[in-house]
């Protein structure tokens, strides 16, 4: 299988795509919606990927990217659990019998892809391995279109896709969001956290929940000038890793602290008055 070396040029590529990356307006709702599907299912993708050592959303956007986070299917491909594996990599999981539990193959698919080995789970070091498990086709084949496996849905894509291994078709457009672009929409609304250098600083799979409201995933920090919580704090220290802020680091996300989520992403924290 054809691979590409994790160089600094391209961890920057990968940073630089991410920091600039936009969700297309007519896939937002979608986008939300999955976002918050995958949130729901977080502890049960961190109960396969504690063990690993793999971030239980990185596991979730796998299942969303192959499976389209249906329980019953292999997280290698898609395949239904009831049988091994028949598409690529076919045979699998190689041990036991049908009918696989999720927990089993899911744990399979991401040691034959050595992800338990893998210890850079920056921005850059995740997105590199979510466009691995897909291939670096594009890349290597295609330069000229970013792969729809991470950018489909945003500002970064527009057509051309592998229609099946190998055959190629450049007026193919891709159904799915990319797994980038979901990602991109957690770290929006502080599921996940990253300092400015692509560093992961906070991802709390225990408060990324969901509200009532079934399109919209709810944020690890929302605004408030009381309550007091150590993923606040936490991104409180994020910020101050920027040039020019200077933020308490007291666990209240307050003005301050919403000033500087605004200066940084465009938008106050989730519950300011201000933007209403």
């Amino acid at each position: 299988m054809a691979t590409v070396r994790f160089t600094p040029a391209l961890q920057a590529d990968y940073q630089q795509l991410f920091d600039a990356c936009l969700i297309q307006k007519p896939r937002a709702a979608e986008i939300e919606a999955t976002v918050t599907r995958i949130a729901r299912s977080c502890s049960r993708y961190e109960a396969v990927g504690m063990p690993l050592d793999i971030p239980w959303f990185v596991v979730g956007l796998i299942h969303c990217m192959e499976g389209s986070l249906n329980f019953a299917t292999h997280l290698h491909n898609g395949d239904p659990l009831t049988a091994r594996t028949v598409r690529v990599p076919a045979g699998r999981p190689r041990n036991g019998a049908p009918t696989f539990s999720w927990e089993d193959s899911a744990s399979d698919a991401l040691c034959l892809r050595n992800l338990h080995k893998w210890t850079d789970w920056s921005l850059p070091g995740t997105l590199y391995q979510l466009e691995g498990y897909n291939g670096f086709g594009y890349r290597l084949y295609h330069p000229d279109v970013r792969t729809p496996y991470l950018w489909g849905g945003s500002n970064w894509y527009a057509s051309g896709k592998y229609v099946a291994d190998g055959t190629w078709s450049p007026s193919a457009v891709t159904k799915q969001c990319g797994a980038a672009v979901l990602l991109r929409r957690m770290a929006e609304i502080n599921q996940v956290v990253f300092a400015h250098d692509g560093g992961l600083i906070a991802v709390h799979p225990e408060v990324a929940t969901v509200t009532s409201d079934e399109t919209q995933a709810a944020p690890l920090v929302s605004y408030s000038k009381r309550s007091r919580s150590d993923v606040a704090a936490e991104l409180q220290r994020a910020l101050n890793r920027f040039p020019g802020i200077f933020v308490k680091v007291d666990g209240v996300p307050g003005d301050r602290t919403s000033d500087a989520f605004r200066r940084l992403s465009g938008h106050y924290l989730q519950g300011d008055p201000r933007t209403l």
